[in-house]
């Protein structure tokens, strides 16, 4: 048996990926909801309610009872079920027959359940929940490797990698894991491996080969053992039983789901107001963008459905064995893991942000698909209008982006990668020269791996670094933080905006009374920036539009003789 610390390949075993295997069931309805079921453990047959008493940081059913009961969407991927008569786990939105409450075991993550012995629903199919929210632990440790398994740290590197990547034991990560998540870093990555595959068996036309290596498997023999021992069937037997609408030959079509409250029009609004021309293209209700990929291009068109809390995306990129990193991206970019119910309820603790809470509820802070790509924006946005930094950006992107010919209009290039702009001629386009430096000693330390601009940095060790960099100071540091490195905590205090928007008064604060003034918003004080920028445009939208009808003389309509 392969060691915890060890990678994530064919040694891996089928206990590692989702638990003690379970007896097979023959349909999806008794796959839901009939028969007690057992846990083949080696020769010894174990019923699995003994299993699950050993399972650990089991929730206490009580607490999430009415959630359970009413269904509710805002706790989707927030805790999973495992039904004891069934030996199967649910997300708390399943359609089926609500179990009873002493017939049920409630996990924080998928994982947790999977390690306990439980089997993925094949209704309510738990890979298609939003996921165990990236911050949702106390931990900062766990929150990060959370965010490196989700894009695949460990199908390549072992547990002991990813804890050195966090400056940590791996036996402290594995301690942290199941304290959190009740599952360790190998079975969390296990069940979003398999959670994957089996999204895109049910929800495309893929290859079944293809799926396996976008997935992340080692070998098809591999994934065929995971699924027969998991499911009870084959992968083509899954596909045959549960078929979907077949794809354009070019196209990838898949969904996302989001927890509710979510202001998804916010979001895109906000992006929109940065989109860079040629390369970004955003609507009232989607939003598309062109990306490259170890030297392949393609693009991606993301459509909100809010009457079922999902994304539909369509993914035109020949590579799929780059799709999972293609969707956690776009996972990043609309902040999908954050838990606005948790947040907001945390937020509205705070006099000042309490009654804006109230009035924006579900705001998250927007992420990018590429870190050297807003790092670009935000130097170019130094103490110039927003609409004049996306000019200045789609010249950088028009003269060395490389062209795209795309079915979707007004998407016709890639953003440059840094290799391109280290050394690119940026002048004649209206760019500071002070700019123009920046962005190449930036590109340059990217080139050569002295700067990361990923989740996997820590945000003070950040900023430290590129603000080394002559013309790039804290609020710059700050704002490519919050979007690209993903920190919750990511706060540039010394934004003019917020230290007006800070208080109630009619004045302007310090940036080091801000700075003290955000103490009781951490960890969240990121969305605490989206929420105080919200409520500033609100306040100046609304002043703008009473001088205007003040401006504007009353037309009298003179009344005719009778």
């Amino acid at each position: 048996m392969q060691r915890e610390s060890g990678g994530l390949g064919e040694g891996a075993t089928i206990q590692q990926a989702a638990g003690p295997s379970l007896g097979v069931l023959n349909d999806v309805d008794d796959e839901v909801r009939k028969r007690p079921v057992f846990a083949l453990n080696r020769s010894m047959m174990v019923p699995i309610q003994e299993l699950t008493m050993t399972a650990q940081a089991l929730l206490n059913p009580d607490d999430y009872e009415d959630a359970r009961q009413a269904r509710d969407p805002r706790f989707d991927g927030r805790f999973f079920v495992g039904v004891l008569t069934t030996g199967i786990y649910c997300r708390p939105v399943c359609p089926v027959r609500i179990p009873k409450k002493e017939n049920v075991q409630l996990y924080k993550s998928a994982a947790a359940a999977a390690a306990a012995g439980f089997r993925p629903c094949l209704r309510c199919r738990p890979e298609s929940s939003p996921g165990t929210p990236a911050w949702s632990g106390s931990s900062w440790k766990v929150s990060r490797a959370l965010q490196l398994i989700d894009q695949g740290f460990l199908d390549s590197a072992s547990v002991d990698e990813l804890a050195a990547q966090l400056s940590v034991g791996s036996r402290q990560l594995s301690r942290l894991f199941n304290e959190h998540l009740g599952a360790s870093p190998v079975e969390v990555a296990q069940t979003r491996r398999l959670h994957f595959a089996k999204k895109l068996i049910d929800e495309t036309e893929m290859s079944l080969s293809d799926i396996c290596f976008a997935a992340g498997f080692g070998s098809v023999r591999r994934f065929n053992a995971v699924f027969n021992s998991i499911y009870g069937r084959s992968p083509k037997q899954l596909r045959e039983k549960q078929r979907s609408e077949k794809n354009s030959a070019n196209e990838i079509e898949l969904t996302l789901s989001y927890r509710p409250p979510y202001d998804w029009q916010s979001l895109l609004a906000f992006l929109a107001y940065r989109a860079i021309p040629g390369v970004e293209k955003v609507t009232t209700d989607s939003y598309a963008r062109t990306f490259e990929l170890d030297g392949v291009q393609g693009h991606v068109v993301a459509r909100f459905n809010a009457e079922q809390n999902t994304i539909n995306l369509a993914i035109c990129y020949s590579e799929t064995r780059h799709l999972y990193h293609i969707i956690d991206r776009l996972r990043s970019v609309f902040d999908l893991r954050a838990d606005s119910t948790q947040i907001d309820s945390y937020l509205s603790k705070d006099k000042l942000l309490k009654p804006m809470v109230k009035k924006f509820p579900g705001l998250r802070v927007p992420g990018c698909w590429s870190g050297f790509e807003v790092a670009v924006r935000a130097i170019l946005g130094q103490q110039v209008t927003v609409k004049a930094a996306s000019t200045l950006v789609a010249r950088i992107a028009a003269r060395h982006g490389k062209p795209y010919d795309c079915a979707v209009e007004g998407l016709q290039y890639t953003f440059p990668e840094p290799t391109v702009l280290k050394d690119a001629d940026l002048s004649g386009m209206g760019i500071v020269g002070q700019r123009i430096e920046a962005i190449k000693a930036v590109a340059k330390m990217l080139d050569s791996d002295e700067l990361r601009i990923d989740c996997t940095v820590d945000t003070e060790e950040f900023v430290e670094k590129i603000c080394s960099i002559k013309g790039i100071g804290e609020w710059t540091a700050q704002y490519i933080a919050m979007r690209a490195i993903n920190d919750p905590n990511a706060f540039p205090h010394s934004d003019l905006i917020l230290r007006r928007a800070a208080t109630r008064h009619d004045e302007t604060l310090t940036a080091k009374q801000l700075l003290e003034r955000a103490e009781p918003w951490q960890p969240w004080r990121a969305y605490s920036v989206i929420l105080l920028w919200r409520h500033y445009k609100e306040i100046k939208d609304k002043e703008t539009k009473d001088s205007s009808a003040k401006k504007s003389p009353v037309k009298r309509v003179a009344r005719t003789k009778e």
